[in-house]
């Protein structure tokens, strides 16, 4: 018997083969109860390029909470910032296993709107 975790990494695993195979850059998307993190990660998946979560210092005194839709879509706005600064235009979206509902959406609905394409 899988743990939801295994279960979760079995779908990331899946999704990730498939990216790998277009040589993307992968916007990669993590949720704990507390955070949320997205990075942006090399085509290769060797380098990350861009980083956001609601762990660094200027994001928590926006914030109370960061286990929260707006908390997700702050970090959805601030990657896609960071991304286009790295001269990245296009990723393949990475929900890591997550089901795309709640945080998981409103991150990439935001990062979308700041003018990520995926």
């Amino acid at each position: 018997m899988l743990t939801k975790k295994e279960q979760r990494l079995r779908r990331a695993r899946q999704t990730r083969i498939r990216i790998a195979q277009q040589g993307a850059v992968r916007l990669t998307v993590n949720r704990t109860n507390l955070h949320i993190y997205a990075s942006v990660i090399s085509g290769d998946g060797s380098k990350v390029l861009a980083s956001a979560s609601t762990v660094e210092a200027e994001v928590r005194a926006q914030l109370g909470n960061g286990g929260n839709k707006a908390a997700a879509e702050l970090i959805g706005k601030r990657i896609a910032e960071k991304a286009k600064a790295a001269g990245i235009e296009k990723v393949a979206f990475d929900r890591s296993g997550f089901a795309y509902h709640g945080r998981v959406k409103a991150l990439a609905d935001a990062a979308r709107e700041a003018g990520l394409q995926f």
